[in-house]
């Protein structure tokens, strides 16, 4: 074990991978500063994490944590009250009422509606110039992809990729953006939730409304109203952040490794392979949500009291040579399975199935459609969101 280790002021968000191999190597399990200033345990290597992630003394739920550690997000209940703060049996609960609309038959039913948004956006660029690929097309698409599935109404849209920005990367100069982001996505909930039940649609949000508001279809499935609202957040949230994200590195990652991406022009059936290689090499979460032991548990070499704060470090995994061979090389060939970017156990990502489709459909638009796509700059100049959390380009600048 290694003490005193400030993530912020350690180079994390400037080099995350130097310093996750520099913190793996020294050993097993950090003490380290989070993000707000309190005391956590940093856990590195893919044995540990892996095993962590699925272990049931290792809980989700805040009312576990000792006072003064790091919690995260501070959401007032309506919105706190989703799947990323719950353990069993709650967890199972929501989960299976929702899983549903994420299984992977399910999922595939969206892919021509969302190859004919990838077209739409990409018609809009024309053929040849110049554009910030994140603004133009990569977070278009996952948020107009999400919000068609809950029914979230178009004039919506932009005002809450603003509110999630926000909320992912604290600006410190404004301090009330969080809670002032916080306040109006509440209202924003509140306000579709009334007009859902006035006026019914085929739509997920309708779908969970049913479910709320008739005492569920399998008579033991129950959601409370904070349920109701804070799994609107959730899905809404985490389905358009991860996967912004996540299609943005790939192209990132394609560009800045020109074999590679004459190899995948070549043989586009390669795509959803290559997605596993895309996640486990620059996924789009550094941290899985942080836990609280329920009792003394052993990590690596290291007893964290219980209470305490646990961040699982799905990038560290992820890079770690002991599971991946030569694993800070991108290696479209290479068997990426295993990885943890998506999480493992039963917290394992709800959505995952429509992120690895999203970001398969939106990379073979852009292969078939721009094919001169080339990064507009120096690579050292790109800018990564200010965040622990999530890993991502705030912009892309490319020519085409």
């Amino acid at each position: 074990m290694s003490t005193d280790q400030d993530l912020l002021t350690d180079g994390l968000l400037a080099h995350p991978y130097a310093v996750y191999d520099r913190l793996r190597d020294s050993a097993p399990v950090h003490r380290v500063t989070g993000p707000d200033g309190s005391p956590a345990w940093l856990v590195t290597r893919y044995d540990d994490v892996r095993e962590a992630l699925a272990n049931p003394l290792l809980s989700l739920d805040k009312r576990h944590a000792l006072p003064g550690g790091y919690k995260g997000f501070a959401l007032p209940p309506a919105l706190d009250a989703n799947l990323l703060n719950m353990d069993p049996p709650d967890h199972t609960r929501i989960r299976r009422l929702v899983g549903r609309a994420f299984t992977t038959r399910r999922v595939e039913q969206l892919r021509a509606p969302i190859r004919r948004t990838a077209d739409h956006l990409l018609d809009a660029l024309g053929v040849h110039g110049g554009t910030d690929l994140i603004a133009a097309y990569a977070a278009p698409l996952p948020i107009t992809v999400i919000c068609d599935l809950l029914g979230v109404p178009d004039g919506h849209r932009r005002d809450f990729r603003a509110w999630t920005d926000v909320l992912v990367a604290p600006d410190p100069a404004r301090p009330q953006a969080a809670k002032e982001a916080v306040v109006a996505m509440l209202g924003f909930f509140t306000q579709l939730l009334a007009a859902k039940r006035k006026e019914p649609a085929d739509d997920l949000l309708s779908d969970l409304i049913a479910v709320r508001d008739e005492g569920g279809r399998e008579g033991s499935d129950r959601l409370s109203e904070d349920e109701l609202m804070s799994l609107a957040f959730l899905i809404l949230f985490a389905g358009y952040e991860n996967t912004v994200q996540l299609i943005g590195t790939a192209v990132l990652a394609l560009l800045q490794h020109p074999g590679q991406l004459a190899a995948l022009r070549a043989d586009p059936s390669r795509l959803p392979a290559a997605v596993e290689e895309f996640v486990r090499y620059d996924g789009p979460a550094l941290l899985a949500i942080r836990r609280f032991p329920l009792e003394d548990v052993t990590i690596g070499d290291v007893t964290v009291p219980a209470g305490e704060t646990v961040l699982l470090s799905l990038a560290a995994a992820n890079r770690d040579p002991r599971r991946f061979p030569d694993a800070d090389r991108f290696d479209l060939g290479r068997d990426a399975t295993g990885h943890l970017a998506l999480g493992h156990g039963i917290h394992y990502c709800l959505g995952a199935p429509l992120a690895r489709l999203e970001t398969e459909i939106a990379l073979a638009a852009l292969l078939e459609r721009l094919p001169d796509l080339k990064l507009d700059g120096d690579p050292g100049d790109l800018r990564w969101r200010p965040s622990l959390r999530a890993r991502g380009l705030l912009t892309l600048p490319v020519t085409y």
